[in-house]
């Protein structure tokens, strides 16, 4: 029963892990193109009547 708690806990720091690097390079992301995905938006809703 021991070893069954230990991977489940396990297995749950796996996917907590995944969904740090996950956060972390979309916040990257959104730093280095986030001005420039502004821009296309405003000059796409400006288009729009």
């Amino acid at each position: 029963m021991f070893a069954l708690r230990r991977e489940r806990g396990q297995g749950l720091m796996e996917y907590a892990l995944i969904l740090i690097l996950v956060a972390i390079v979309v916040v990257l992301i959104v730093g280095v193109y986030g001005t420039q995905v502004a821009n296309y938006f405003s000059r796409v809703t400006s288009v729009i009547p």
